[in-house]
């Protein structure tokens, strides 16, 4: 418990020291963010897709037989036996030996470590990239598009509020699009109105860099409450130490780099 408090102390305040200038206990407190946050999302990813989606359409239990030359095959590598448990793997999928092909593309995307077989990792590349583009397209397309569309289309028969921010929304989006109409010159009226979308554009730009600011400053919030609760006598006043030994270390590190002599320019 102590020992996680002053853990968590150390890499909050090595985050913070970058606002002094960048320094070793930032780039530690970066490299172990990274390093974690790979590991974590790589085991996740391989936990909740790969292995259930993957290899438990392979080699579903469902169609288990120990007689068979596939599971034979699978059996071999029943000394990992988390992720190829004895029996098949049970997560109510059936065998889909189509699921061959994207394990043949995600092996070559691995070979991309290679120098030699490096070429055949852009098979895989082009099949993810081209597959996820044409997912996303479509599902971007029906989503955000034609949702905006209909949320443009106004209902001037409801009253109240609803005219005025349906009339609003209308005009934003039409202002908007004219406004990303390069074929014709933004002069006179037309200039006017793509005016009228710049304005509609900046709110909606400030409107989510509020957003995403007031989300970051809520986070450093609950950090600062966490330090302050980490200098208490419970955790050994582990916010007042680290601070006052990365003040230390930082001031000798900045009286001994200007004290250091100045080397002149080569010629």
């Amino acid at each position: 418990m102590i020992i996680g408090a002053w853990i968590s102390v150390f890499l909050t305040l090595a985050i913070l020291s970058y606002l002094y200038k960048d320094n070793p206990f930032y780039k530690v407190a970066e490299h172990v963010f990274v390093g974690i946050s790979t590991g974590y999302w790589t085991s996740m990813f391989f936990w909740t897709q790969i292995q259930p989606n993957l290899f438990g359409r392979l080699w579903p239990a469902t169609e288990y037989d120990a007689s068979s030359l596939w599971y034979k095959f699978y059996n071999v590598f029943g000394v990992f036996s988390s992720v190829f448990p004895e029996g098949g793997i049970a997560k109510g999928h059936d065998m889909h030996l189509i699921y061959l092909v994207p394990f043949a593309l995600g092996i070559m995307m691995l070979l991309s470590v290679s120098s030699k077989l490096s070429w055949m990792a852009r098979w895989g590349i082009a099949y993810t990239v081209g597959m996820a583009a044409g997912l996303r397209a479509y599902g971007f397309l029906n989503s955000n598009v034609i949702g905006q569309i209909k949320g443009s289309a106004p209902y001037f028969a409801l009253v109240g509020e609803s005219i005025f921010n349906n009339f609003v929304i209308l005009i934003g989006t039409i202002t908007g699009l004219m406004y990303f109409y390069f074929s014709r010159e933004h002069t006179g009226n037309f200039g006017r109105l793509t005016k009228v979308g710049i304005y509609f554009l900046m709110i909606s730009f400030g409107a989510s860099f509020g957003f995403a600011v007031m989300g970051r400053i809520s986070l450093l919030i609950g950090r600062f409450v966490d330090l302050i609760h980490y200098s208490s006598s419970a955790y050994n006043h582990a916010t007042l130490w680290i601070l006052l030994i990365m003040v230390v270390l930082l001031g000798y590190s900045a009286f001994m780099d200007k004290s250091a002599p100045i080397e002149p320019p080569a010629k």
